[in-house]
């Protein structure tokens, strides 16, 4: 008896569905894990639009799927292209996540030796997969960046420039530039004290006032500094005379009385205070100073740009109480406990008296503030700052315009004050500088007025 072999129609439809689904599912899985579609994710960081003779890039670059193949970094400027960096991951792996999900590095490059000119230039930043897509070259993602290169230094003028300055000391600098879209400024022992337009109908001509603090003893490093968008750097160094200052001493007694009539004001806004009440003052005269003369000196990073005084500053009248840059050691049952630096002039008048603008200006600050008390600081701009503290009242509020001699509080007690008086400070650029000077019109009209007369009129 025979057997035929040869399917019938219905066998012959499900072998070939059968088949037909078998080369789905194999192709699927094939493609998903080979040919995966996701991109990289290129990410390029911290590249200025200006760039100097030394080219910084940052980048990083993330694929969470097959993994990252290859990054290149390159620059390209007319007919000039480079690579400035490349690299190319090995094969860790037959599927799944075949190279690294992440790379970031910082690229350095000079201009100059890569052959690149002042003018525009494209950074292009390039990461591959390794995907099978794209005929087997992967994913790409392509990312570009426009930057001008600009390797000429601003050009500084000098002017005019302080002679002679003490430790507490102001003095000015004048200077030309070409350029206003930089940094700019006069550096004193490294601090940057930034310049200000001296005449709004010249702008390239530009004013830094510049402070010395009380505890300097000597001027290490003193230049006009100008750094331009792309980090080329311009310093004029010029030379001012240091005139050494005597150190004055005092000494304060520190009463248990003293300690029980000002210690719940400071716990009511410090509440971490602990310990006895000693070691409460303690905190107060020292993390709490520290604490306020941080928030003035925060508080005078942003002045005017504009010159709102004129003239010398205004004195209140009264008998002086304490200096300035006075060294005070303090005393708690004959016993010697703290060291302080006075940085301002104690005033007393009567009591609760009135308290006036020493000039022009715009209120930066109005409230509490520790040792100080209800201080007002006021911006007379261009780095320039008044500070009225121990305040019974305040009359003015943060951003209000206060006119010379406007009153603007009363005298008082409060912070750590031991009897109704002002203390009174200036500031340049958040350095504590003396107010005799500033009181002084002649010493006014000798360092800055006829100076600035003699040149603010300079044609370029």
């Amino acid at each position: 008896m025979a057997f035929s072999t040869r399917r019938g129609p219905s066998s012959s439809r499900f072998f070939y569905g059968l088949l037909f689904v078998v080369l789905a599912i194999v192709g699927t899985t094939v493609f998903v894990l080979f040919f995966e579609m996701g991109k990289p994710v290129v990410n390029v960081e911290k590249v200025s639009d200006h760039i100097g003779r030394k080219g910084i890039i940052n980048y990083s670059v993330r694929d969470t799927k097959s993994g990252l193949r290859s990054v290149t970094v390159s620059s390209s400027q007319g007919e000039v292209k480079k690579v400035l960096h490349a690299v190319t991951f090995p094969r860790t792996s037959s599927t799944g996540a075949i190279g690294p999900h992440e790379d970031a590095s910082e690229v350095t490059f000079d201009t100059k030796t890569e052959g690149f000119k002042d003018g525009p230039m494209t950074i292009t930043v390039e990461a591959r997969d390794f995907s099978m897509w794209g005929w087997f070259s992967g994913n790409k993602t392509v990312v570009t960046k426009e930057v001008k290169v600009d390797t000429e230094p601003p050009r500084v003028e000098l002017l005019h420039n302080e002679k002679y300055i003490s430790p507490g000391g102001t003095g000015i600098a004048i200077y030309r530039l070409n350029d206003q879209e930089i940094v700019h400024g006069v550096s004193i022992n490294g601090r940057l004290n930034p310049g200000f337009v001296l005449d709004e109908g010249n702008n390239e001509v530009y004013i830094s006032y510049f402070a010395l603090p009380y505890d300097a003893e000597k001027i290490e490093a003193l230049a006009v500094k100008a750094v331009d968008k792309a980090g080329n750097e311009t310093s004029v160094t010029f030379s001012s005379i240091f005139q050494k200052v005597a150190q004055k001493k005092d000494s304060i007694s520190v009463s248990d009385s003293f300690l029980q009539e000002k210690l719940p004001e400071f716990q009511q806004h410090y509440p971490e205070m602990k310990g006895d009440s000693v070691a409460m003052y303690l905190f107060t005269n020292n993390e709490v100073r520290d604490r306020n003369n941080a928030k003035i000196s925060e508080l005078c990073r942003t002045p005017l740009p504009k010159r709102m005084w004129r003239g010398s500053f205004s004195r209140m009248a009264g008998s002086s109480r304490a200096g300035f840059a006075d060294h005070r050691t303090y005393y708690y049952q004959d016993k010697a406990i703290d060291n302080q630096v006075h940085l301002g002039m104690d005033i007393a008048s009567t009591q609760r008296a009135e308290v006036r603008a020493a000039n022009s200006g715009q209120v930066a600050f109005a409230g509490y503030l520790g040792i100080y008390g209800n201080l007002i600081l006021v911006d007379h701009g261009q780095g320039i700052f008044s500070l009225y503290s121990h305040l019974s009242q305040m009359n003015v509020a943060p951003g209000d315009t206060v006119d010379q001699k406007t009153v603007i509080g009363l005298t008082g007690i409060t912070g750590m004050a031991g009897g109704d008086h002002l203390h009174f400070a200036m500031l340049v650029n958040g350095v504590f500088v003396t107010p005799k000077e500033w009181w002084d019109q002649h010493w006014v009209d000798v360092t800055i007025e006829e100076p600035i007369k003699d040149l603010k009129n300079l044609k370029p």
